[in-house]
Formats: C-alpha cells, sequence, structure tokens
C-alpha cells in the first residue's frame, strides 16, 4: 500500500509528491499549492465525465450482444447491423470533409516519412537505445541479421566472416546507387570522395572524378575538403552518412575508404507507459515517471553487463557537420519522443479523489506533460521538440465522444501547466472498432491538436472478437489476418488521414513487425506500409529500424500519397462484417492447434508480466520463433478462446487441458532463465498460471476484453505475497 499525503483535497501517494515538488520542482511546479489545487479542480470536473464515457461502452456493449443473440443463427446481414448501430447510436453521422488544423510539428512526425520505435518506459536501457536509434550502422545491421543470407560461405561464426563482409559492402553499394546514384557509373566503382567547390566529387576506377546525380542530395561533411571522414547525403528527407576511415578493419580493405555507412533511422520513439509495460501501483508509475524525467532532462543513464565488463548508455548528442556552401548544419542524434499515456479505463493508486483511486489516464496526462515541460523551456541537456510541442499517444478510445473527452483534459492539462491551447499534441490510436467506424468525426474532435493515427491487428483484432462475441464461433486467428474486414479497416485508416488533411501535417502508421530475428523477411514485406501509404510504421529494435529506413529510401512516400488520394474510399460495410466462421466442422486436430497456439502465446507473455514484472519481451511461440510481445497479443489470444467456449467449439475441459499442456512448453522454453518459476506441476499455486485462466474463463465478462484489470489484479497479489514467490 502507498503511503499518502494530503495535498489540497487529494491523498498523493508520497512518491509522486516527491516526484512533483522536488525532483520536477520550480522547473514546471513554481507553486505546488496552486498546481494541487488545480489538478483535484480538474479531477471533480472530469471523473465523472470519464466514468460516464465507461458506461456508454458496456450500454452499448449490451446492446449490440442483445442484437446478434436475437440472430444467432441466422446468415450475418451487415446492412441489418449498420441499421442497429446508427439508431442506438453507436454509428455516428459522418460531417462535412475538413482538414486538421494542427501546428508547430516537429519535421520528423509533419514532413518525414520513416520507422517509428514503440518501447516500454519502463526499462531505461530500451529506452536509451530506441532514443539513439535515430541513426543506426547499415553495416552492422546487414552483417549481423539474416538480411543477408546466412549460409555457407556467408554464415555468421565467432570471428569476422570477410566473405560476408564483401556481400554486405555489395548490399550498401546498391542501396547507395538506388537512392543518391552518381551522374555516372556505380558507387561500387568508386575509389575515393572528396569535397570541391562546395560539391562532391567521387574518384572511380581509372582516375575520372564524377558528380551526384543529384548534387543536391550531398549535406554536408566532417574533416578536410581533400579527406573527409564523414560525408551526409540525403534522399526522400532521411540522411545517410558515409564514414571514411582507411586505417579501420572495414575501410583499409575498401577501395574508397567506407568503414561504415549510418542510415537515418528511427525518426520517432513512442516512450510506453501502456501495453508494454507492467505497472500496476504508485512505486511502478513512478519508476516510469522518472525515466521520463530523465528523458526530459537529459541524464538518464543505464549500466549494463557486456562482453566480461560494463557499458554505460546515455543520450546521444546533436551531429554537427560544415554545409557544403559554408557555414554548418547540425541533425538531431536522437529519436524525437512521443509518449504514451494508458486510456481511460484504468484507475491508479497514485491519487485518491474523494476516496477513490482517480483515472490513470487523467494522472498521466497531468504527469507525462507536467515533466514535458522542461523540454518546452528549454531546460534539459538536449532538445526534445524544436517546434514546442509535446507529443502524447492516447491508446484504446472508443468513438469521437471519448476523443473529445481527451481533448477536453489536455485543454485542461494545459491551463493548469500554463501551457498555449493546442501545445499537447495527440496521437489517436485506431484500435478499437467503435473508433475505426466513426475515425472521421473521432479526428474532427481533436482536429487542431492530432498528429498521428495508426492501425494495429492485435488491438483492433481483440476489440472485433469482442464486440461480435455473441454473433457466433470467429475464423481461426490465422484465417482471421485474410478476412474483408481487415484490409478494409487498413486503407479506410490511410484514406481517411488523408481526406483529413495529415499529408505534410502528421503521421499515418502501421503496425509492428514482430519477429525481430526475422529481418530477411521483413525486408520482403514490410515495403507494403510505405506503399499503402503510411508515412511511419512500426518495428521491434534499432537494428529492424535501420533495416526498414531502406523502404523509406525505396518508397516516396509523399508521392504515393497523392496516388492514394484519387482511389474511392474503403467501404464501411466491409469494415463492419466480422470474422465469422462459415463453419463449425474443425477437425480435433484443427481445434487442439488453435487451443495450443493461444494457449501458449498467453502463458508465454503471462508468466513473465506476473512473476517477473516484464511488460515487453521476446517471447518464443510455439515453433520457438521469438516474438515482440506486449499486452495486445493476450487480448487477442484469450479473446479467441473465449468465443469459442462461448459458442460450444470447444469445452472448458479442453481449454484447461491445453493451458496446463501449454504450461510446460512454457516452463522448458524458459528453463534458462535463473529467475524463472515454472508454473507446473503445481497449477493451483501459480499466480501466473492462474492469471491465464482468468483473461480465458472470465474472457466474455471483461470490459471490452481488456485485459489489464485482471492482469493489474494478479500482479499485485504476486508482489505482495509473503516472500515474493
Amino acid at each position: 500500500m502507498a503511503d499518502y499525503l494530503e495535498r489540497a483535497g487529494l491523498r498523493v501517494a508520497a512518491e509522486l509528491v516527491q516526484l512533483v515538488e522536488n525532483d520536477v520542482g520550480p522547473r514546471s511546479v513554481p507553486d505546488p499549492a496552486r498546481f494541487w489545487n488545480e489538478f483535484e479542480r480538474l479531477l471533480d470536473r472530469l471523473v465523472p465525465q470519464n466514468q460516464a464515457l465507461l458506461a456508454r461502452r458496456d450500454a452499448l456493449q449490451s446492446q449490440v450482444d442483445a442484437w446478434h443473440r436475437a440472430r444467432r443463427g441466422q446468415p450475418f446481414d451487415v446492412a441489418a447491423h449498420e441499421k442497429h448501430l446508427r439508431e442506438i447510436g453507436y454509428l455516428v453521422p459522418a460531417g462535412q470533409d475538413f482538414s486538421i488544423g494542427t501546428g508547430n510539428v516537429d519535421a520528423e512526425i509533419a514532413r518525414l516519412a520513416g520507422p517509428q520505435l514503440v518501447v516500454p518506459l519502463d526499462n531505461a536501457r530500451y529506452a536509451l537505445n530506441a532514443a539513439n536509434a535515430r541513426w543506426g550502422s547499415l553495416y552492422d545491421a546487414l552483417y549481423g541479421t539474416d538480411a543477408i543470407d546466412d549460409s555457407g560461405a556467408l554464415a555468421r561464426g565467432p570471428g569476422y566472416n570477410a566473405a560476408r563482409g564483401r556481400a554486405v559492402i555489395e548490399r550498401v553499394r546498391a542501396v547507395l546507387d538506388q537512392a543518391v546514384p552518381l551522374a555516372s557509373g556505380s558507387h561500387r566503382d568508386a575509389t575515393g570522395y572528396e569535397v570541391a567547390g562546395g560539391a562532391l566529387r567521387v574518384t572511380v576506377n581509372g582516375g575520372s572524378q564524377v558528380a551526384l546525380s543529384r548534387p543536391a542530395q550531398f549535406k554536408g561533411y566532417i574533416g578536410a575538403d581533400a579527406a573527409p571522414q564523414v560525408l551526409l547525403l540525403e534522399h526522400h528527407g532521411l540522411h545517410l552518412e558515409l564514414r571514411i576511415d582507411r586505417a579501420h578493419r572495414i575501410g583499409r580493405d575498401d577501395p574508397a575508404g567506407i568503414a561504415d555507412v549510418q542510415l537515418e533511422s528511427a525518426l520517432t520513439t513512442i516512450m510506453d507507459l501502456e501495453d508494454s509495460v507492467a505497472a500496476v501501483d504508485s512505486a511502478d508509475k513512478v519508476a516510469v515517471y522518472r525515466n521520463w524525467l530523465g528523458l526530459m532532462v537529459g541524464d538518464l543513464t543505464a549500466r549494463f553487463a557486456k562482453g566480461g565488463g560494463h557499458v554505460d548508455r546515455s543520450l546521444n548528442p546533436d551531429r554537427d557537420y560544415q554545409a557544403p556552401g559554408g557555414g554548418s548544419l547540425q541533425l538531431p542524434g536522437r529519436s524525437l519522443m512521443l509518449i504514451r499515456n494508458v486510456g481511460h479505463l484504468m484507475t491508479t493508486d497514485l491519487v485518491l479523489h474523494r476516496g477513490k483511486e482517480a483515472p490513470e489516464g487523467i494522472v498521466d496526462a497531468v504527469v507525462t506533460g507536467m515533466i514535458a515541460t522542461i523540454d518546452l523551456k528549454g531546460l534539459g541537456r538536449f532538445r526534445n521538440s524544436r517546434a514546442g510541442s509535446v507529443y502524447v499517444v492516447k491508446p484504446k478510445m472508443h468513438g469521437p465522444d471519448e476523443a473529445a473527452f481527451a481533448n477536453e483534459l489536455f485543454d485542461g492539462v494545459e491551463d493548469l501547466l500554463g501551457l498555449a491551447r493546442h501545445t499537447l499534441k495527440i496521437g489517436v490510436m485506431d484500435e478499437e472498432r467503435r473508433t475505426t467506424v466513426n475515425l472521421h468525426e473521432c479526428i474532427r474532435a481533436v482536429r487542431d491538436r492530432v498528429i498521428f493515427i495508426n492501425t494495429g491487428f492485435l488491438d483492433r483484432t481483440g476489440d472485433e472478437i469482442h464486440t461480435a462475441l455473441q454473433a457466433g464461433p470467429v475464423l481461426r486467428k490465422g484465417e482471421i489476418r485474410a478476412a474483408g474486414w481487415l484490409k478494409a479497416y487498413e486503407d479506410q485508416n490511410v484514406d481517411v488521414g488523408l481526406a483529413s488533411g495529415f499529408a505534410g501535417r502528421a503521421q499515418i502508421g502501421k503496425g509492428m513487425w514482430a519477429m525481430p530475428d526475422r529481418m530477411a523477411e521483413m525486408l520482403k514485406s514490410k515495403v507494403a506500409h510505405p506503399m499503402s501509404g503510411a508515412n511511419t510504421a512500426w518495428v521491434p529494435s534499432p537494428t529492424a529500424a535501420t533495416l526498414h529506413a531502406l523502404h523509406y529510401l525505396q518508397v516516396d512516400v509523399g508521392a504515393r500519397q497523392r496516388e492514394l488520394a484519387q482511389r474511392p474510399r474503403a467501404a464501411l460495410r466491409e469494415i463492419l462484417a466480422p470474422p465469422l466462421a462459415t463453419r463449425s466442422d474443425w477437425s480435433e486436430t484443427e481445434k487442439r492447434e488453435e487451443l495450443d497456439n493461444n494457449a501458449q502465446g498467453i502463458l508465454g507473455y503471462v508468466v513473465r508480466w506476473i512473476d517477473q514484472g516484464i511488460g515487453c519481451s521476446k517471447v518464443p511461440d510455439i515453433h520457438d520463433v521469438g516474438l515482440m510481445e506486449d499486452r495486445a497479443t493476450l487480448r487477442i489470444s484469450s479473446q479467441h478462446i473465449a468465443n469459442w467456449l462461448l459458442h460450444g467449439v470447444v469445452t472448458r475441459d479442453e481449454v484447461l487441458a491445453a493451458l496446463q499442456r501449454m504450461a510446460r512448453v512454457v516452463d522448458q522454453q524458459n528453463a534458462g532463465d535463473a529467475a524463472y518459476q515454472p508454473m507446473s506441476p503445481a497449477f493451483e499455486r501459480s499466480v501466473a498460471f492462474q492469471a491465464a485462466c482468468d483473461l480465458v474463463f472470465k474472457g466474455v465478462e471483461q470490459p471490452n476484453g481488456y485485459t489489464e484489470p485482471l492482469l493489474h489484479a494478479r500482479r499485485r497479489e504476486r508482489k505482495h505475497r509473503p516472500g515474493n514467490s
């Protein structure tokens, strides 16, 4: 239990008081008494609205459930479903087209296209790695992953493989020829680079010199004109660095002396307070807030063991160059940071308002906004937003009324902190069905502060299943990816964003590549995201960000958006058709495979969440393929089993047997983890196993199929168990 101090009419956890009044202090809160009084008034005004919105969710779901139950067994009638949704106010009338009015947006969000990282903010090392992933070595990304054939003579080994190194260099030269071509010849033929008269000159085999095909792509350099150490080039708004060092072990064998090529990679990073963290009480939350404070001040550090020693990590400085025509040029050394707050559902013991826990989303907005004012005032070591904005990603909102509530919340936080209107920007995650089908009006509700919309398969499908839970059994999970509603949903997100004026002002994003060890496959498939018109997409690691950046060098996203703006918008009725199965005669083998797949995915993630407080990690799937997992994984898998249970596709005994069977598999997969505690054979004593059972067997009754209420309760139980064992 937290220790509380009285502040205004609130009871505030002592850890939060210390953070606000001493650690952040005069930089953002010059008058603590006024701060707490205004905070209380904000809660007085907004808590009843928050509660009413959650009640509205439940009421709408009850009406949808009743409609589905009344028609169960009949062919699904999309037109009748749409009519009912309009009658109950689930679907709202779409107003006139408009363009968003968001201003003061940094170029990384407004104009540039590139990868985006999402990282758990409770892990300082991961947060620093992500922030520093603005730049990445293309040589290292190719050499160290399966992006280069990993077999035979090219296989990675304990020492340097020169043949593999040559294959990497050949691949990178092809990238240079595509992105920054020479006026004639190829970068493969280069024997030297120099700056002459403010222009880049490349010496090729035979001694002749050539220029770039597009000379303006040369943006800067470090070193002497005749022997530059770094050359800065640009394509599609992204920068590339050619690092020249003839004494380096790679550069000495390269005819041009190129030791590395670095790419501008993760332009933006979402520092996450939500799905990828396991923050269940005041101590957890304040620890996460402190990491955000360290990022804004610029003094966050992390020490970790590596190679028999230790490494100290901190934020990278900006990069300084000589401009070709004279003067200097500076580029950010760090990813532009956004902060993902929690949604409207959960409450927190950080603040007790009228004797009850305050809505966590309101507390997040106040505290993270307060900390970010340090950056706005230029009081940190580095600048995050050069445009003077705070970027808050808001997840799990249902429809325009909840978006409007977030807008009112941000108004209130700006007033509390003395910020100009619309300083707090909002990223709207299009991951709930009622937001998807009303996306146009959701954006309208935040039109002067919106900077981001995106799509994501896992949460969106989890909500799709829960919304249609009473309609009938859904497809097998793998088949849902090919269902018509999903493509229409993905297309509509881009269509509505472009129609609302996002081009050149805001991000349209796509979801995560979950397999960090399968970069060759990512390089083949994830080009589809910029081709879809998205100017950002999520990747699971800094290395993946560098490789995904290649796609933005290939695709001119701005031009692609202009093409897509001419197509017909995705059809609403396609989105409204849920992924219901057209057959119910799955074989026992098929049902067992589906149960095992879902159960293993749930357990592999839950056991680390509950027992170790790890909210995001690489979890082996049933085939031992490592997947970057967060809470959205649980939502889709638990809702899928709950759906099949409800409709008698499987029995409770079959599900329990699958959970026990897969617990043994997960125990074996984690056998090398000294901190791991097996779930089997004493299933009844494993809090993690019981949490997994809760998610499935209580899945029907969970609000919108969310996992947070059950997970938080079980994690608190686990933390407070005597001996913590």
